[in-house]
């Protein structure tokens, strides 16, 4: 869906930010911005600031940021144009009729249509449910020990044992065989015509971020093949994109998220209090998963059953949600096999615990594999050792490695120095090179490295925006491209754009310049650097002259290694004459 930059920009400017997440939360204006508690995370102390110089907020407590379609978006569950009309009807703005392309009215009509259906399902599946043809579903869930309130919640439903019921129903509506094919709902063969996929099962309505209804999982009650059934690949149902109960779960005030295995598991831990549970649509655990999560949590505990399914479940998960930088933790729920049966025997306060001792992924890696192998057997117990010398390799950054290293020769009662040796010996014969395909790279060592470098470019951001008369200063020194790659360049592409057409920054507007909830977030802390506490205007310029020498320094490295990788000889001269010359120039520039 399209609208116009210019209304999009006009909607923005005449709601003023703080008017309207004043509506939602209480703030207190602090010296030149507003406070409040975060609506997204659960604190007692304020860390929630809005701007109404920059329109924007942030929180410095969870991270997140934005402007105010952002947050729109993010506390009400609404996509970008549902926030638009939102905010257009709260300013009191009519919106021009959208344009499309016949390609486009296509897709949006049937999505729409889909939409529509999944939702028209639910009701029908929920009545079902609720009918005398769905009292043994009812009474199934019951018996497991779910509420009327939380089968209700979830949307639960029963599709019943006539193979074209649900068929019969959309043909009574007047849905069209050809629409029908494309739900997912409905299959077709040439000797029974029209049917339902789903019968004869309890129905759980999977639903988006935006709580719309996108498809379905439907479970046997009995002995039944297969136990689980999910919805076919629609134009709105991937389930490699979806968690089951995200909807419910982003909302929580935890700073973490629980992954578990099933739907029943997550409406268990729901209904005990612990509303931040999801669960994988029956597939197993992706990266697009894991990116998904890590838009709202810092921080994931896995709560698979204790089996050895679920543990090799696990540890197929582990490395992919650590791989997107997310801390992973692992709940045990021995002697039981998984959260529903926990609770029931030892309730939610002996949960509760258990999520308080959660172990920390790698040890849990770690005990796992020292199950393979018999402690009492030298050789076996030098193979140990050495699985465990490998996996210590994964960790690039030495400071993290030592603190494993020393947790784990306490742990099993080795020699630090000696497993050190281990580690040394096995990465010059050839591991350290498999690094950069294991799990801990990308979120710790690549992290680490570059963080002092991120800082500078938020706190350089943070203050072009503010005051244009240093961006004046600066312009002819600093280009967009010295900047890291990725959003750090985007924004400072925007940054100088903005300065040129109007010599003034907004970062209300340039957000909006940005598609997703996250990006959008990431691109309202580069707004809000600061430097800790109260600076003098001398030691104020020595950390802006070390910031721009800083910046400039490591974009002059990174343009002297691709010069050696093209041999331009020229190219080299140059950036070496300006390294040369880098601290005079600065300090001509901000005298």
């Amino acid at each position: 869906m399209y609208y116009p930059d210019d209304t999009v920009e006009e909607v923005r400017i005449r709601s003023d930010i703080v008017s309207v997440i004043g509506s939602y939360i209480r703030l207190k204006k602090t010296g030149s911005n507003h406070m409040g508690l975060c609506p997204f995370h659960n604190e007692k102390t304020p860390s929630f600031s809005v701007s109404q110089s920059k329109q924007m907020y942030h929180c410095f407590g969870c991270g997140v940021g934005g402007n105010v379609y952002t947050f729109i978006m993010e506390y009400e569950n609404y996509s970008f144009v549902e926030a638009l009309k939102f905010l257009a009807e709260r300013a009191g703005i009519n919106l021009p009729e959208q344009e499309y392309s016949a390609r486009e009215k296509r897709q949006v009509d049937l999505k729409n249509r889909l939409m529509e259906i999944n939702k028209e399902a639910a009701k029908y599946y929920y009545y079902q449910l609720k009918s005398d043809r769905g009292q043994a579903s009812k009474e199934y869930l019951l018996g497991r020990g779910f509420t009327e309130e939380t089968i209700k919640a979830f949307g639960l439903g029963y599709s019943n044992r006539f193979s074209d019921d649900l068929y019969q129903y959309f043909k009574s509506l007047g849905y069209e065989d050809e629409f029908l094919k494309q739900t997912g709902l409905i299959t077709f063969d040439e000797v029974r015509g029209g049917h339902d996929r789903f019968w004869d099962r309890i129905m759980f309505p999977i639903m988006d971020i935006g709580n719309r209804v996108v498809g379905f999982g439907g479970r046997v009650m009995g002995d039944g093949m297969p136990k689980y059934l999910n919805s076919p690949e629609t134009a709105i149902f991937d389930k490699s994109r979806l968690l089951y109960g995200l909807n419910i779960a982003r909302r929580s005030r935890e700073s973490y998220i629980l992954i578990c295995e099933g739907y029943l598991d997550v409406m268990a831990l729901h209904q005990a209090g612990f509303t931040n549970a999801v669960a994988a649509l029956g597939t197993a655990f992706t990266e697009l998963h894991a990116s998904l999560l890590k838009r709202y949590t810092k921080e994931v505990l896995l709560t698979f059953d204790s089996d050895s399914a679920g543990i090799k479940a696990a540890l197929r998960a582990i490395p992919i949600l650590r791989d997107v930088g997310l801390t992973v933790k692992v709940v045990n729920m021995e002697p039981y096999k998984d959260p529903d049966d926990f609770i029931k025997a030892l309730g939610a306060e002996e949960y509760r615990k258990r999520i308080d001792e959660a172990k920390n992924s790698f040890f849990f890696e770690i005990d796992t594999l020292q199950k393979n192998y018999n402690m009492e057997d030298p050789e076996d117990k030098t193979k140990f050792f050495n699985e465990i010398a490998k996996k210590l390799l994964y960790f690039t950054e030495q400071l993290e490695r030592n603190f494993y290293l020393d947790a784990v020769a306490k742990t099993y009662n080795i020699d630090v120095n000696l497993l050190q040796r281990l580690v040394n010996r096995l990465g010059s014969m050839g591991y350290k090179n498999e690094v950069s395909k294991l799990p801990y790279k990308s979120s710790q060592g690549k992290k680490n490295s570059d963080e002092g470098i991120v800082k500078i470019q938020k706190l350089l951001l943070t203050w072009l925006t503010e005051e244009p008369d240093l961006f004046n200063k600066l312009k002819t020194l600093l280009k967009p491209e010295d900047f890291a790659d990725g959003i750090y360049t985007d924004v400072a592409k925007l940054v100088f754009e903005e300065y040129d057409k109007a010599n003034e920054v907004i970062p209300a507007k340039i957000i909006s310049c940005f598609q997703n909830i996250e990006e959008q977030s990431e691109a309202a802390s580069l707004f809000n650097a600061e430097l800790l506490g109260e600076i003098k205007e001398a030691d104020r310029q020595k950390a802006l002259f070390d910031t721009i020498y800083r910046l400039k320094e490591e974009s002059l490295n990174r343009q002297s290694l691709k010069a050696i990788e093209e041999n331009d000889t020229q190219l080299l001269q140059n950036i070496i004459r300006d390294k040369a010359d880098l601290k005079k120039n600065i300090s001509a520039i901000l005298k």
